[in-house]
């Protein structure tokens, strides 16, 4: 295939290998973002059972910070796995794998990663404020979340907001 069947209909000149090494440079970019916050909050929650207060906690606060340290953990993997698994397909001709299941686990990572963030705000609240008000605190944080980075992006796929044929 030659470089003028190659381009995307984007107006980039360039090949698919190129394409795919761009979409992984850019994917890596933007998990540079989130990995070292969801590592120092997966960190910080790991420290709290060795505090003292935490025997303090009732049996439904430890339960959702539980499920808190399960979740970073989990995002945590699924935000790191890109690299694990470029550096095991590395020089194997297989970029297009790579970029597309990293893709994936960008994906799922970015939803727990929210969950993770909405489960330690619930626990914060509760144990701060009360039961309820971690329980609107963790509603509120789900409908910021699903605004912000899934309904916004998906309403943006669609519309063309601030751009002009000027800037094309």
């Amino acid at each position: 295939m030659d470089r003028q069947e190659d381009m995307l209909d984007e107006g980039r000149d360039e090949t698919r290998d190129e394409r795919m090494d761009r979409n992984f440079n850019e994917l890596l970019q933007e998990l540079r973002v989130v990995q070292t916050g969801t590592q120092i909050l997966a960190g910080f929650l790991l420290t709290l059972p060795f505090q003292a207060r935490f025997t303090d906690l009732t049996d439904y606060h430890r339960a959702i910070f539980l499920v808190a340290i399960s979740l970073a953990f989990l995002t945590t993997v699924l935000l790191v796995a890109p690299v694990s698994l470029h550096r095991l397909l590395f020089r194997r001709h297989r970029k297009d794998q790579v970029v597309e299941m990293s893709h994936q686990m960008a994906r799922v990572g970015l939803v727990t990663l929210g969950l993770t963030l909405t489960t330690v705000l619930c626990l914060i609240f509760s144990v701060v404020v009360s039961d309820l008000a971690g329980w609107v605190a963790g509603a509120v944080a789900v409908v910021v979340f699903a605004s912000v980075w899934w309904a916004l992006p998906t309403w943006l796929r669609g519309h063309r907001y601030g751009v002009t044929d000027d800037a094309e």
